[in-house]
């Protein structure tokens, strides 16, 4: 699929998005012949998934991986929800962060400044520095500062926070999974959906299928009015993601939003985010060496 055709499918009417969607549920439903689940973190993308896949299948199992950094709202509403099974880790965050690093700016640029830390490879340590002939897969320029930086960074925690746990109940399980990805997420993710479509199918082990991956976050909450879908009220707090309350991806962007609202709404898992977790630590160096200027609104009226 190449660009054009996917902002042909993202003009679409939520109408026209839910039949297409449908259209690969069933696929991907009848190619397994109904071994199959829906990945539910309780936030509002997988909820719309699967009221969308249990208008055509009501039997359809929910999996949950309860890693210990949702906002416990979210896990109150999970278990609302019919038919979920919940998985957890076998490593706590502070685990992960010990023996891995922090999930700090994005996946990316995480993965190649601990691959550039630890490589022992010249050819490696150069093109994460350097890029190829296109300047891809390079760290970087604003970021390059972390290299110094004085604690571990790594992209391995959503690897082992979530993804290990649903690997291991698909090998039990031998289900596969519906996954709530959009495109719209991140450039990864377009990449992903732009190569393989919804349904993949080609790798075996690897098969998934991402029936919203053409929607936007507008279509999401269009699909919630129209059909009146009961969703997590974390949303109604000012909060925009519900991702892991203690990660550190994306916070450029949204200036430390995620900590004001997490102080607000529980003082307590602030304080030990900040000050047992080290997080603190990690934005005061992120705002003493480069302009992303990552003060929480919160954390300036303190000053």
């Amino acid at each position: 699929m190449d660009v054009n055709e996917y902002k042909k499918l993202v003009s679409l009417s939520l109408e026209e998005k839910i039949k297409l969607s449908l259209e690969q549920v069933r696929q991907f439903y009848e190619f397994f012949d109904g071994k199959v689940y829906v990945s539910f973190s309780g936030g509002k993308d997988s909820t719309v998934l699967l009221h969308l896949i249990r208008t055509q299948y009501p039997e359809a199992k929910a999996v949950f991986v309860d890693t210990g950094l949702e906002y416990p709202v979210i896990k109150d509403f999970v278990k609302t929800i019919p038919n979920v099974t919940t998985l957890r880790p076998k490593m706590s965050f502070c685990q992960v962060i010990t023996k891995y690093g922090y999930p700090v700016i994005s996946k990316e640029q995480a993965r190649w400044i601990r691959q550039y830390r630890t490589t022992k490879s010249e050819h490696l340590k150069n093109l994460r520095w350097n890029g190829d002939s296109k300047k891809h897969y390079k760290i970087s320029e604003k970021w390059k500062f972390l290299i110094d930086a004085p604690f571990k960074i790594s992209d391995e925690c959503c690897d082992v926070l979530k993804k290990r746990p649903f690997k291991l109940f698909e090998k039990e399980t031998k289900l596969k999974p519906f996954i709530g990805n959009m495109a719209t997420d991140s450039r990864i993710r377009m990449i992903i959906y732009l190569t393989n479509g919804c349904n993949f199918f080609s790798k075996v082990g690897s098969e998934k299928s991402t029936p919203l991956a053409f929607w936007t976050t507008d279509d999401v909450w269009a699909y919630i009015k129209k059909f009146n879908v009961p969703y997590c009220d974390i949303y109604n707090h000012g909060i925009q993601r519900t991702g892991c309350i203690f990660c550190l991806f994306g916070i450029h962007k949204d200036k430390g939003q995620r900590f004001v609202a997490t102080k607000q709404l529980y003082p307590k898992l602030y304080d030990y985010c900040m000050n047992n977790l080290g997080i603190r630590e990690i934005i005061d160096y992120l705002n003493a060496n480069s302009n992303a200027n990552i003060v929480t609104e919160i954390e300036k009226k303190e000053v």
